[in-house]
């Protein structure tokens, strides 16, 4: 049996059984593809196939259907991520323009994936280590509350309502939003905790002690900007694929409410050449996850955060892996990373 035949083989294995949920045959094979072989000799590479681990005979079937290290030999073969059409790209670039505030494009971008692949869709809020500030805002809400906003070039915002402990005018505001602005306009956010005391000191001596409690709150915000999350859309995809876990759906979802789970396995998932990484099965090292795949790719600024999509191993790799290139190109674009 040739290498191309082996691959050639899989693949019309890999293609039926995605499609139809159904253990392939040989026959089914000479019939629905151009192999150039006979049924008998299709029967002999399959049983190739299946000493080599590649495919397995589910219970008593006749066919047989990818094993993990199949769909791992069929996606390494996958030469090239395909372009999407024409249509689902204009698709993608109509739902993902508008609002540019980055709590609205990702919850547009996971419900877009998730409609595009028919699988649960997920993605990492950027990673704001390298993140920079764009701009702060200090809003007077009462004689002693004051909104505090930060606002980063990822286009994360955070805002919070501080006790100012007595009575603030606008105009002390007004001159300390200037202050705060021009002297930390640019800067990471993870080296805040070390700018702002010195943002402090340079106040007039008469408002440092508000330039003190705004300072704390800003700081509070980097904090709690830096916290991992995820966002996630279409998990009830996963009820309609529930044939495709016999063991139990239960893993899968209890992997996706624990969220650290989700963040840790995107945060592990290295770099592929194409620009997209697949974990199949086994391979996740959760081990409620292994009837599941996940297909992810990093995004914006540093390419730093994840996005991705998981469903069964019986999944249209070529297409997912396409729609997650893209879905996370144009993010990147949006987000200017």
């Amino acid at each position: 049996m040739s290498e191309p035949r082996k691959l050639e083989v899989l693949r019309a294995i890999v293609e039926d059984y995605v499609h139809s949920r159904e253990p392939v045959g040989s026959k089914a094979l000479v019939e629905r593809h151009h192999l150039g072989v006979s049924s008998a000799t299709i029967r002999n590479d399959m049983a190739i196939l299946e000493e080599e681990g590649l495919i397995a005979a589910p219970h008593t079937s006749a066919g047989r259907i990818p094993t993990d290290k199949g769909y791992r030999l069929f996606v390494d073969r996958i030469s090239a991520v395909k372009p999407l059409s024409a249509a689902e790209r204009r698709a993608i670039h109509s739902l993902l323009e508008g609002p540019d505030e980055l709590e609205d494009i990702l919850e547009r971008t996971v419900r877009l994936l998730s409609q595009l692949t028919n699988q649960v869709a997920v993605v990492q809020y950027p990673h704001l280590s390298r993140a920079r500030v764009r701009h702060v805002e200090f809003v007077l809400l009462a004689p002693r509350q004051v909104l505090v906003v930060l606002i980063a070039d990822t286009g994360n915002v955070e805002q919070k309502v501080i006790d100012a402990g007595s009575d603030v005018s606008d105009e002390a505001l007004t001159a300390l939003r200037a202050r705060f602005l021009g002297s930390i306009s640019g800067s990471q956010l993870d080296l805040m905790p070390q700018v702002l005391p010195s943002v402090v000191a340079l106040c007039p001596p008469a408002l440092r002690g508000l330039a003190q409690v705004l300072a704390h709150g800003l700081e509070t915000l980097t904090s709690s900007s830096r916290e991992a999350r995820i966002l996630m859309a279409g998990t009830a995809n996963l009820a309609r694929s529930n044939v495709d876990f016999p063991l139990s759906i239960g893993p899968v979802l209890e992997a996706l409410e624990e969220q650290v789970v989700m963040l840790r396995l995107l945060s592990d998932m290295g770099d592929d050449p194409r620009g997209v990484t697949v974990s199949i099965g086994r391979e996740n090292p959760y081990d409620g996850l292994s009837e599941a795949s996940v297909v992810a790719t990093g995004y914006g600024p540093g390419t730093n955060a994840k996005i991705g999509v998981l469903g069964p191993t019986r999944m249209d790799y070529p297409t997912t892996m396409a729609a997650v290139r893209a879905v996370a190109r144009y993010l990147s674009r949006i987000l200017g990373g």
